[in-house]
């Protein structure tokens, strides 16, 4: 690896056929590809990057090490006790994070009962639950939810 060469985790956050934006799941700077080397949206990346010269505003995959998805999915299962517990020790609109036995991490928040469909499809759709997960080193992520309570669990 020469010195000016990057090598870390990198989020997919757009792709196409002639190139692809990764960000660093690390220090969330994002690097603009001048080709695509074969990655999608929304896929992990282990990689080595290189800059383009002579500009040095485009880079080029020197290495790709391992290629992944991080599911975030929707459980139908309620938040287990200890998140209950967790929520009820905590104001409205709060946050709690605890790590798990082993790998990973449970984030719990309050929510108004009214808005926790809402809360729900923010995690969901928002990308740094998925940085998160490449950060954590996780293979899924699971939501769970009942009326006022979301907890979001990074599972290996």
């Amino acid at each position: 690896m020469t010195e000016s060469e990057k090598s870390g985790t990198f989020v997919v956050r757009n792709a196409d056929d002639a190139s692809a934006v990764l960000a660093d799941v690390t220090d969330a700077q994002v690097h603009t590809l001048s080709s695509n080397p074969g990655v999608a949206e929304g896929e992990i990346v282990e990689a080595t990057i290189s800059p383009d010269p002579p500009m040095n505003v485009t880079y080029s995959v020197v290495d790709v090490t391992e290629r992944k998805t991080i599911p975030v999915e929707e459980s139908e299962e309620p938040p287990t006790t200890q998140e209950r517990d967790l929520a009820a020790d905590q104001p409205e609109g709060e946050l709690t994070t605890r790590e798990r036995a082993g790998i990973g991490e449970i984030h719990v928040l309050t929510v108004p009962e009214g808005e926790t469909e809402n809360a729900v499809a923010d995690v969901l759709d928002d990308e740094a639950t998925v940085e998160r997960a490449a950060r954590l080193d996780v293979n899924r992520v699971e939501i769970r939810s009942e009326p006022g309570v979301v907890a979001v669990r990074y599972l290996p």
